[in-house]
This record gives C-alpha cells, structure tokens and sequence, in this order.
C-alpha cells in the first residue's frame, strides 16, 4: 500500500504541469503553440494571441513586470527575454525558476522555440514548428534576388520627421538574406536606426515594407504609400510600396511563419509587376 501511494506521489510530481508568467507576447505566443497554454498563470500587457491570453492576469509591460505581483502569484517557472536579466536575478534569489531567452535574430528564435520546447517537454512540437519555419524560409529564396529592401517600423505619413527601419542586427535582416536580397540600409547600423529623408533616398530601395500593425483604421493604404510614391527611390518608380497590418508583424514568435507567407507574396507581386528575373 505504502509502495502504491509512493509511486503515485511520483507520477504526480512528474506530471505536475509548471505555472508559468510568460514575460512577452512572443514568449507567450511560442507557450501557446507548443501546447502548453494551459500552464500560462499570467502574462503582460500586450500578450493578445491567442485570444485566451487576454484573459489571463497581466504582470505589468515589456519592460516593467511588476515583481510583487509575480511573487503573488506563485509561479514554478518565469520566462523572459534578456532585457529583464535583472528581475531574472531577483526571482532566483527568492528561489523562482527563470528562463532567459533571446529573440532578435533568425537563429535565436530557432533557438528559443528548441529550448522552450524542451524545458515543457514539448520537443516534437517545437522540432514541427522549426520545420515549418525552415520551409518558409526556402520558399522565398531566389523569388527575385540582389534587391534591396528597406522595411519601415510604423505609420509615417510625412516623411520629414524621424523613419525607423530595420538594421543590421535583427531578424528582418537575417529574412532579406535568406531571400538573396539585401537591406536597403547598407551600414553597420543595429536595431532600429531612425533615418531622415535625405538617408531613405540615398538607400535608394527597390521595395519598401512598411509594418504598419498598430495604424488606426482610419488610414488608408494610400494615405501612407503615397509619401514613399512621391520620393526619387526606384520602389516608387515600381510602386513596389507594400503595407503589412498584422498583428503578428513584428513578434519573434511561431507566427513568424506567417510574415514568411506574406514576405513570399510581396516578392512574388514584386516580380509580376517588374518582370524581374531571379538571378
């Protein structure tokens, strides 16, 4: 009897689920597909997708979770991107399990997604979603090439005032590499650089993305193509100008998959409309 009770004491424990404060809206999205959604106690703010981690207690932003209400909330498990390495520290001190992640290039979202995966016993989970990723990689190589690329944080309707774009050390980046094209920003220049008019037009584009997700409604396509059509930049010339609304746009998660799709599609329309051979 005792040995019975022992042994089912152990199987409890093993098959005990975490209870998890995912600390980002990737984090959280790459629990959620997984499979392990259900062992999410909380997340932060800007955690919506899915739609069940609206619900879910917030612990503060992206770059402020509130350590009191984490601790409140006793969880087994707290993961978290590498700018909160600090509280990371804190919550080891007071005997909390933590998981840095880092997610700014193609090969560390690959990475998290393997190590997320394993740390929830969710290995062939991940090892499907990395294989997808990898798919839709291949699938835009080569769909034209030796283009350049510019893609554009936000909705900028007058250009004479600060442009952020996409630099040289993150994932957007690793993407236009992987097609054979190359970013428009030709520089050594990390992250988000804000450049001015005078710098967009001397990158000289041949197309333009703009990640425009959190553009109200009442901005139309044309509306914020049409600052860029007026600009001396061979995407002009093609109108090769395209706008991205999703709200996966921008998240290092699983559903980079999905910007893969739609990059695919805006180099598959470039060529139609320029006749451009793959090289």
């Amino acid at each position: 009897m005792k040995k019975t009770i022992l042994l089912l004491l152990i199987t409890l424990t093993l098959n005990a689920q975490e209870r998890i404060i995912a600390l980002s809206p990737a984090i959280n999205e790459i629990i959620f597909a997984l499979g392990a959604g259900d062992e999410i106690i909380a997340n932060t703010d800007y955690a919506l997708y899915p739609k069940a981690s609206i619900a879910l207690p917030k612990v503060g932003g992206y770059f402020s979770p509130n350590l009191e209400k984490i601790i409140a909330l006793r969880p087994t498990l707290v993961i978290m991107q590498n700018n909160n390495y600090k509280l990371s520290l804190k919550l080891q001190r007071l005997g909390i399990k933590t998981k840095v992640i880092k997610i700014d290039r193609l090969k560390s979202i690959k990475k998290a997604i393997q190590e997320i995966g394993q740390l929830l016993k969710k290995e062939k989970k991940a090892e499907s979603i990395l294989q997808e990723i990898n798919k839709a990689l291949k699938e835009i190589k080569n769909i034209v090439s030796k283009k350049r690329i510019l893609i554009v944080f936000g909705s900028n309707t007058d250009l004479s005032r600060h442009i952020f774009v996409a630099g040289q050390n993150l994932y957007f980046d690793d993407i236009i590499k992987e097609s054979n094209n190359s970013n428009a920003l030709n520089s050594t220049r990390k992250g988000q650089p804000i450049l001015s008019m005078e710098n967009i037009i001397a990158c000289n584009p041949d197309i333009v993305l703009l990640l425009a997700r959190n553009t109200q409604n009442s901005l139309s396509d044309k509306v914020l193509i049409n600052p860029w059509l007026a600009l001396p930049i061979s995407a002009s010339h093609y109108k090769a100008i395209y706008i991205n609304r999703e709200s996966y746009a921008g998240i290092p998660s699983n559903r980079l998959i999905l910007f893969l799709k739609d990059f695919k599609f805006m180099l598959q329309n470039y060529k139609k409309r320029t006749h451009a051979p793959s090289k």
